[in-house]
């Protein structure tokens, strides 16, 4: 989980993960490091320019944006594996309302569980044996 714990509460760059329940979007991938998912909910390759907004001011404010080369903006293509899989949630997206946090998602955990950023963070085979079971409506409960 995030380094700010549990919050109901979520504001951009607290380091919290969002308390409540949220939809399965979409799962995005690497293809250069690991073979299409098999889920039932929409999947999305990862590409070198794939990132995603999180600048409350900015319009695209928490959704998957294209980025040149010299941005800062938070890319899902990284050196280290952390998002070589990531299930994108439903967490502020309708509305979506500046400053209440964005790029919340399930992706692999480092090594030791350390702290995330925000989001939930599971063990890569437990993730990956994840994906199968996942239905078109499937959802997940923070608490």
């Amino acid at each position: 989980m995030g380094r700010g714990g549990i919050r109901a509460n979520k504001r951009e760059g607290d380091g919290a993960t969002p308390r409540g329940r949220f939809r399965l979007l979409r799962i995005w991938w690497r293809a250069d490091r690991l073979a299409r998912p098999d889920a039932a909910i929409p999947i999305r390759r990862i590409g070198e320019d794939d990132g995603w907004c999180e600048d409350p001011r900015d319009r695209n404010y928490n959704r998957p944006v294209k980025l040149p080369p010299s941005s800062s903006a938070d890319r899902l293509w990284r050196e280290d594996h952390l998002y070589d899989l990531v299930i994108e949630l439903d967490h502020n997206t309708r509305p979506r309302v500046p400053f209440r946090g964005s790029a919340v998602f399930i992706h692999f955990a480092r090594k030791g569980f350390t702290p995330t950023a925000g989001c939930v963070a599971l063990k890569r085979g437990d993730l990956q044996k994840l994906l199968p079971l996942l239905a078109k409506n499937c959802w997940i409960e923070i608490r």
